[in-house]
């Protein structure tokens, strides 16, 4: 599936630029303490025992320590409650983007803001909410009951279940609070699916820019993937590791990789034309130089995504860019550390080295905080962003010993120092879709 190329000028005015980012993950709950954690080399991940669970449930990546209600006007207090987690977790990313990007909403007309939302919320997924009503209605007075008495159920329902249920689990809530609370009113939409929606929204806030639909916009990721339903089904498609290993059981590209170890977290970028943000004197961290989108049905080979489709998204990336490999820094691809992912996404960049001679290192960088579901795709551009900004390719966390067939790769477990100042992320979805982003650091850390 071919995208639109030449679509972001050079040298423009328009050209789109990256002025605000936030970060609320397991690694940390700030954009600063998430870079201090990350090049520290810490992990998110933890064991949260669960009764009866095998390790492969019991160990994920939660946030601590959420204030989601912190300074928020008083009108908007009471809707909180209609949020799920993972847009709780969204709200707080897109606040701070907002807060460090230091601009003044009113400046733009409410109908130029674009707001573009990917969700991969499974909170709600399953009926775990009702479970306090069905055990009072099965177990009364200590003892358990017989026949199912629907009546006393219902009533049951009305003291033990939150009655705003239906809107926790509808995947656009995040989209009409945040809409409310800082009033982007332009170009917009709200998506639900797994990766790569997350890089979708962060191409359509990009485009809106570029395309001149809006004067700033706002791509927000934000994901849960720790409900017993959501965590059992992946379990039993095979994507989830062991852990037998606990957290170090999480290792991208590595030879004995197994699946990956999930979690939840939110993300977001705030976005402005080259010309205004540095006009009002703004700090300019990144420009956004190129996406590529390739899909192929993959419905028969499982949940892998064939090489083919990777390749195609990320030389497209670099079309749009117009720049080559020799002008990266690294390439940051999806990393699942699942067995078939995993060598189809090292096999697309292997191919398109070729016999260049580069020897560009290769960074996953999910085992830091767990798979966030959309999060992840936005987290990783803001992640690779602050890398290149302080002149280092991050390491691969946990990751050893590649398998015979990519040794001529550069990976590694620990940080290197680059000189570039683009990189390259990749995020897939389980069913043949790639998406690709080349990122420019302009913003650079002595």
């Amino acid at each position: 599936m071919a995208g639109v190329t030449g679509i972001f000028p050079s040298g423009s005015e328009r050209d789109v630029v990256i002025t605000g980012m936030g970060l609320i993950t397991p690694l940390g709950r700030s954009l600063d303490e998430n870079w201090r954690s990350l090049k520290a080399g810490m992990t998110g991940i933890d064991r949260h025992p669960r009764e009866g669970a095998p390790l492969s449930l019991e160990y994920c990546g939660r946030v601590s320590g959420l204030n989601a209600l912190a300074d928020l006007p008083g009108k908007l207090v009471s809707q909180t409650r209609f949020l799920n987690r993972g847009s709780l977790l969204g709200f707080e990313a897109a606040r701070e983007a907002m807060r460090l990007a230091d601009l003044n909403p009113d400046a733009v007309l409410p109908e130029r803001r674009a707001l573009y939302v990917a969700s991969g919320d499974l909170t709600n997924v399953g009926c775990a909410f009702m479970h306090p009503a069905m055990r009072d209605e099965a177990v009364r007075d200590g003892e358990e009951a017989g026949a199912f008495d629907f009546e006393r159920f219902n009533k049951a329902v009305l003291d033990r279940v939150n009655p705003f249920f239906l809107l926790e689990s509808i995947h656009n809530n995040l989209f009409s609070f945040l809409s409310a609370a800082v009033r982007f009113m332009g170009p917009n939409t709200s998506m639900a699916s797994l990766s790569p929606c997350g890089s979708h929204a962060l191409e359509l806030a990009a485009r809106s820019i570029a395309d001149g639909d809006a004067d700033v916009a706002l791509a927000v990721g934000c994901g849960c993937w720790l409900s017993d339903v959501s965590l059992h089904e992946m379990r039993g498609l095979g994507i989830l590791s062991a852990c037998r290993e606990g957290a170090r059981s999480f290792r991208p590209f590595d030879r004995e990789r197994d699946g990956f170890i999930p979690a939840e977290g939110g993300a977001a970028v705030l976005l402005e034309p080259a010309g205004s943000a540095e006009k009002r004197g703004a700090r300019i961290w990144g420009r956004i130089e190129g996406f590529g989108n390739r899909m192929e049905s993959a419905i028969s080979r499982g949940v892998g995504v064939p090489a083919q489709v990777g390749r195609g998204s990320m030389l497209m990336a670099l079309e749009e860019a117009g720049c080559g490999l020799q002008d990266l820094a690294f390439i940051s691809p999806h990393g699942s550390a699942t067995v078939k992912g995993d060598r189809a996404e090292l096999r697309a960049v292997a191919e398109i080295l070729g016999d260049s001679g580069l020897r560009l290192p290769v960074c996953g960088l999910k085992p830091y905080t767990g798979h966030m579901a959309a999060a992840s795709d936005i987290a990783e551009v803001i992640f690779g962003l602050m890398a290149v900004c302080d002149g280092m390719a991050p390491g691969t966390p946990n990751f050893e010993k590649a398998e015979r067939e990519f040794d001529s790769l550069r990976i590694s477990a620990s940080h290197r120092a680059v000189e570039k100042s683009r990189f390259l992320s990749t995020s897939y979805g389980i069913l043949g879709e790639s998406s690709s982003v080349v990122v420019e650091a302009v913003l650079r850390r002595p």
